[in-house]
């Protein structure tokens, strides 16, 4: 059995289709298969469109209390597939429908146990591919693992993968990086790209900035041994800087030492935005820390509608 994941929030007006095209990708499989809708606290009237498609083949809907964010949603998801395989996909239409065979394909050819996917032409703004380059190279750098796209949920996952995930309990995670530390055979493939069909894109930049953060604070150390580099390298170099200064005051009086007091406050500026820039990184790993102890849930549903 195939099981598709859908967050969805706000989407009322891409479900109808987004319904008849899955339901036409998955025959193409010829295998049995699941539609798994997670309504993430919806404010319009998705969760009603939703529930009207309880009865069509295979279709469950999974209701959220509040909105969790997109990753906590696909969590909530898999914790009740039923398939072997669990493919992930946006209710934007930005990624095809049409393109769960190709990764249904890959993965029974190759034995796969992830198949992630890059998107070819992308129909973004510029100023969501330069965030994504730059989510690319950090999480490449994380984890080892060289994928070109990670930023699309367009991927398919073994169920083995998917139940280690579930059984992680990490408060907030980078589904596409997590996935990697449980699973060894991976590829990736080409797949198309659209114009969303309707409605607006629920990743800003402040969105995309926790989420880079979340990969960082997860899957890493890295942040805090370069503070502590820079730490030591700014010490250094505080104390040279000070011995230079009380020489040349001494080689040319106090006249000299006077002159250069700009200079010395440029570098306190300097070295007081570093120091908040630090605590900053840090306090992202003492918040995380707050999380996990706290032990509370990822998400909570609501109700499972089933036919």
């Amino acid at each position: 059995m195939i099981s598709v994941v859908v967050p969805v929030y706000n989407e009322e007006k891409n479900l109808h289709l987004l319904m008849d095209r899955l339901e036409a990708a998955l025959r193409e499989t010829g295998r049995a298969y699941e539609i798994i809708y997670v309504d993430d606290g919806s404010r319009d009237n998705s969760l009603e469109v939703l529930k009207g498609f309880i009865g069509r083949n295979g279709v469950r809907v999974l209701e959220l209390t509040r909105n969790y964010g997109q990753h906590s949603a696909i969590m909530s998801g898999f914790s009740v597939v039923r398939g072997e395989i669990v493919v992930t996909i946006d209710a934007d239409l930005q990624n095809p429908p049409e393109d769960i065979p190709a990764l249904v394909r890959t993965m029974a050819e190759g034995n796969y146990e992830v198949v992630g996917t890059v998107r070819e032409m992308r129909k973004d703004s510029i100023f969501r591919k330069f965030p994504s380059r730059i989510v690319n190279a950090m999480t490449r750098k994380i984890t080892g693992i060289h994928m070109s796209d990670w930023g699309c949920m367009l991927r398919a996952y073994r169920r083995e993968v998917v139940d280690r995930m579930v059984e992680s309990q990490e408060y907030s995670t980078f589904i596409p990086a997590l996935a990697t530390l449980f699973a060894k055979r991976m590829t990736e493939i080409p797949v198309g790209h659209e114009e969303r069909h309707a409605g607006i894109s629920k990743y800003n930049l402040w969105k995309l900035m926790n989420l880079q953060f979340d990969l960082l604070t997860s899957f890493s150390e890295f942040p805090l041994r370069v503070l502590m580099y820079i730490g030591t390298g700014m010490a250094f170099l505080g104390v040279a800087f000070g011995l230079f200064l009380v020489a040349m005051r001494f080689l040319y009086g106090p006249g000299w030492a006077a002159q250069g007091i700009f200079t010395l406050f440029a570098v306190l500026f300097f070295f007081v935005g570093v120091l908040f820039f630090a605590m900053g990184i840090m306090g992202q790993y003492v918040g995380r820390i707050y999380h996990e102890v706290r032990k509370r849930p990822r998400y909570t549903i609501r109700k499972l509608h089933e036919g």
